[in-house]
């Protein structure tokens, strides 16, 4: 008997987006769907331990750079993302085509951000589609509004904006590609969200926001835009480490980096809430000299830390001195080392995965955003949410947050008394919190139903027009 709902999941090729994609296709499958993922060659082949469910299928295609995109440089990443654009758009259109000619239609495409062509190509199939946002909801609404119709007011905030539905936001709370103060390199971001809001605004059936998000933690962000469809769906985390409905779903499943070995062992050996981890999660790279700003507030504040520093970032001067104190890898499994008692403390980017990993955790933040939507979610977690402190409150002339700052920060989240005990019980309640959202009757799995009976009415409509128009 095939299955009422057979979704086509498309994510964009990082790491920051499989792993959403990935729990997001489990949670499909749990309720009865199948679900054919489908992503580039190249990240298809790096992605180690896929998860092997039942009717879960993988289909990746070529996007003309099969061993990787190597080159630098705006006119190289244009010419790389119309080939991906050219070769996705194909590889979609003829695998609707023919799984509706086979008797096994799809129901549904849902597609990440940064990806409007596979809706534009599912539109001319007359094939639902939903995106997936893998970034708070309140992104999401900046962004709107930026474009339409307060673009002039969120490049050059005299003081602070009020957006629609938003708590009150500066400049340095605001995704930094929309600013005017910008550099002109990151002038290609702001168009390819241009072109995804812009598919939003000509799709004739209203598109679906699912929000990697849940509704207690972002309830008026997520009613912000009165004529789309936004619902939440997350936190989208394995269940062990969440809900604990499921024991063996313990992990994303999309590694695309080998974990180092020893970390849980090494934080056996430590006390409860005395280590700090910190990670600036798979693609930021900082420069050598805050790199050495970090490690200097490390050493000075005493604290045992796991620090994961990537194979392309510079070696540091005192390396051996850090490796003394702490324990420096390569890269780990992030939700192992959230969820160890021994964790005392998340210095991060604060990219969206990382901040609700460590929500879910229950484990309160120094954030250090660099840019895109870390900003925002930065001022989430300090001011709205109250579960971090960030350390960019001020730089010097060379845009580098100087060590003794860094350590101030470290020694509020991980000391002791009134800031500290705040951060825990707010990190504790959120935890909580997230944990009620999912489970049976929770708030996203009430959605995500509702999602579901919704993508098997519009296709009731007509699942034959695709075949008929374009046969």
């Amino acid at each position: 008997m095939p299955h009422r709902h057979h979704i086509l999941l498309i994510p964009y090729p990082v790491q920051g987006h499989i792993n959403p994609a990935f729990q997001f296709a489990k949670r499909l499958i749990s309720l009865g769907a199948h679900v054919t993922l489908s992503t580039t060659l190249h990240m298809h082949n790096r992605i180690t331990h896929k998860p092997t469910l039942p009717n879960l299928s993988y289909l990746p295609f070529s996007d003309g750079y099969d061993d990787g995109f190597q080159s630098t440089g705006t006119d190289a990443y244009l010419l790389y993302t119309s080939e991906f654009k050219r070769r996705g758009s194909e590889f979609i259109a003829n695998l609707i085509l023919s799984n509706s000619q086979k008797g096994t239609p799809f129901t549904c495409l849902v597609y990440s951000l940064l990806l409007p062509w596979a809706a534009e190509t599912a539109r001319g199939f007359h094939l639902p589609t939903a995106l997936l946002w893998v970034q708070p909801a309140t992104m999401f609404d900046i962004l709107y509004h930026y474009f339409h119709g307060y673009s002039e007011s969120i490049k050059n905030p005299s003081v602070s904006i009020k957006l629609p539905g938003l708590p009150l936001l500066s400049a340095r709370d605001l995704p930094s590609f929309l600013l005017d103060t910008c550099p002109s390199s990151y002038a290609l971001m702001l168009s390819f969200f241009e072109e995804q809001f812009k598919e939003l605004d000509v799709e004739t059936n209203p598109t679906t926001i699912l929000v990697n998000s849940f509704e207690a933690l972002e309830p008026d962000a997520l009613r912000a835009v009165e004529n789309l469809n936004m619902i939440s769906i997350g936190p989208l985390i394995p269940s062990a480490f969440l809900d604990g409905k499921d024991p063996t779903d313990n992990s994303f499943g999309g590694h695309i980096f080998q974990p180092s070995n020893n970390c849980v062992e090494w934080l056996d050996s430590k006390q409860e809430n005395s280590v700090v981890y910190v990670s600036f999660g798979s693609l930021c790279v900082l420069p050598k000299k805050q790199m050495e700003e970090i490690a200097r507030a490390l050493l000075d504040c005493g604290f045992p830390f796991l620090w994961v520093i990537k194979e392309k970032e510079e070696e540091l001067n005192c390396r051996e001195e850090l490796e003394e104190k702490g324990k420096i890898v390569k890269w780990c499994s992030q939700l192992e080392i959230l969820s160890h008692p021994s964790l005392g403390c998340f210095l991060t980017h604060c990219g969206w995965n990382s901040t609700i990993e460590s929500l879910v955790s229950g484990v309160p933040l120094v954030v250090f955003p660099q840019w895109a939507d870390q900003m925002t979610n930065a001022k989430l977690v300090e001011d709205v949410w109250k579960i971090g402190v960030r350390v960019d409150h001020k730089m010097n002339q060379d845009g580098i947050v100087i060590g003794e700052d860094i350590r101030n920060c470290l020694e509020v989240v991980m000391g002791s008394g009134g800031k500290c005990e705040e951060l825990r019980e707010n990190s504790k309640k959120w935890k909580e919190l997230s944990r009620e959202a999912v489970k049976e009757g929770g708030s996203s799995e009430n959605n995500l139903r509702g999602f579901l009976d919704l993508v098997g009415l519009n296709h009731d409509v007509d699942v034959s027009l695709c075949v008929a128009e374009n046969a």
